[in-house]
């Protein structure tokens, strides 16, 4: 019984797999079975060891956390659905906080900071903040504390720096020096990337110029932080499940990659949220399917926290229902069917290990134009990045029009009852507001807004 059970059975070769697929095909073209992606990577219709390069070995990651996010408009009420949430499955806090001025100390009364990773995401900068979050905070091997420090990433969204761009990199420098006890305070925001409509490789590229920025700028003690801090990439993860996956180790792998050139810790934190650029508003259930696979890949592709979205998170403000399904979304996943007892447990998957090393080279090209081009910074002003997203996105929105990328209940097997009119709490489509900007902001957007906008004309009561 201790021979091998498969030693009794022929090996097949990758050309003998090809031989008989070509077989099969009865004299029709083999390449008719190749599909290309918009990032450029051709998809065989079958790997093998043969032919695969094996990607590099990806990090071991601790076992992902069950994150939550809250907007802190009211300190004790968040401090009270802090407590409620943990007790309910959570495992982990992002907090947004909207000014400088919250209280620490009655947001954080009574929680266990030794057991409980929190996520500080502040929509200002400010050194003034650090220090008091570091005297709030006792100093403890056991916390697991990250503040969401991200002026690249705020230029992108708003279209200028916090102040202006020798003040904002100032106040940086100082944040880092500031942050020796904390898990973290450098963030890439890569999310807004996915969720404006650029390729997995794009993605990939961008995040990772977005971050060789950062690495250009600090010195001296920031520098140091970052040799023992991980640097944190916010993502978004789309429908493409396998690309996906393989989206996340290619970043780890890309990250190691610069950070060794710096001399940076080669490991990264990866905070994972599903993509808002699918969700839709009819037929919002399938919206739950939706982050349920999503939530998969990044687990699958080795996230370190998945911050799952709720299902109506697009036109309902917070509310209990939403966020506990969007969390039990995450606890099935974890307790029931054992998402979290294995460590990448895609290694040796021929498929997703080809597509890791493609992508990764193809976003590596992508990175090496842009800093030929004086970096992501100058591109950025020069609304270089913002054209080639823009490109991508027209590409994506004008498949969805012709109905060759499927939204199920918005552009196929639509239910002409729905009725959503008197139900939207919040607006749930792009905002305009004229203002003057440095750059061209990247803009976020779903696919399925104009048609939404359109059925939401033609409903009667």
């Amino acid at each position: 019984m201790n021979k091998p059970l498969f030693d009794e059975f022929p090996g097949v070769s990758a050309k003998m797999w090809k031989q008989k697929i070509q077989f099969d095909l009865k004299g029709g073209n083999y390449n008719s079975l190749i599909w290309n992606t918009p990032g450029g990577i051709d998809v065989k219709p079958f790997y093998h060891a043969d032919t695969v390069i094996p990607s590099p070995p990806v990090p071991q990651n601790t076992p992902w956390k069950i994150t939550q996010h809250i907007f802190v408009a009211d300190e004790g009420r968040t401090n009270k659905k802090i407590k409620n949430i943990l007790n309910r499955g959570a495992e982990s806090i992002w907090l947004t906080l909207p000014s400088e001025n919250t209280d620490l100390s009655g947001l954080l009364k009574g929680i266990d900071l030794s057991s409980v990773p929190l996520y500080f995401d502040p929509l200002f900068l400010s050194p003034g903040f650090v220090k008091k979050l570091y005297n709030r905070i006792p100093a403890s091997e056991n916390t697991e504390i990250r503040i969401h420090t991200d002026i690249i990433g705020n230029l992108a969204c708003n279209g200028n720096w916090f102040y202006k761009l020798k003040k904002d990199h100032e106040l940086l420098g100082e944040i880092c020096s500031l942050s020796g006890n904390f898990n973290g305070v450098i963030t890439v925001d890569a999310s807004r990337y996915q969720n404006a409509g650029a390729t997995i490789v794009q993605q990939l590229a961008y995040a990772i110029a977005h971050a060789n920025e950062y690495l250009n700028f600090l010195d001296g003690e920031g520098l140091q932080n970052l040799k023992k801090q991980k640097i944190v990439f916010k993502t978004a993860i789309g429908a493409n499940y396998f690309f996906e996956i393989a989206k996340l180790r290619a970043l780890r792998i890309l990250w190691k990659t610069l950070a060794s050139e710096y001399g940076a810790l080669p490991e990264c934190h990866i905070l994972a949220q599903p993509t808002r650029r699918n969700k839709t508003l009819y037929d919002y259930n399938v919206n739950m399917l939706r982050t349920t696979t999503e939530s998969m890949s990044a687990i699958l592709g080795g996230a370190d926290a998945v911050c799952n979205l709720p299902y109506d998170a697009i036109y309902h403000k917070d509310n209990e229902f939403a966020e506990r399904m969007a969390r039990n979304q995450l606890l099935i996943l974890k307790n029931e069917s054992y998402f979290d007892k294995t460590n990448n447990p895609a290694d040796g998957t021929y498929y997703i290990e080809d597509i890791t090393v493609r992508l990764a080279e193809k976003a590596l090209d992508i990175f090496k134009q842009i800093e030929a081009g004086g970096g992501f910074l100058k591109q950025l002003k020069d609304h270089t990045i913002q054209k080639k997203i823009k490109e991508s996105a027209r590409a994506e929105q004008q498949e969805f029009d012709e109905g060759r990328e499927v939204l199920v209940g918005t552009n196929k097997y639509t239910n002409p009852e729905d009725r959503m009119k008197n139900d939207l709490q919040l607006y749930p489509f792009v905002k305009t507001n004229t203002r003057k900007t440095l750059i061209e902001p990247i803009i976020e957007r779903r696919l399925s807004e104009q048609t939404e906008q359109n059925r939401l004309k033609k409903e009667t009561p």
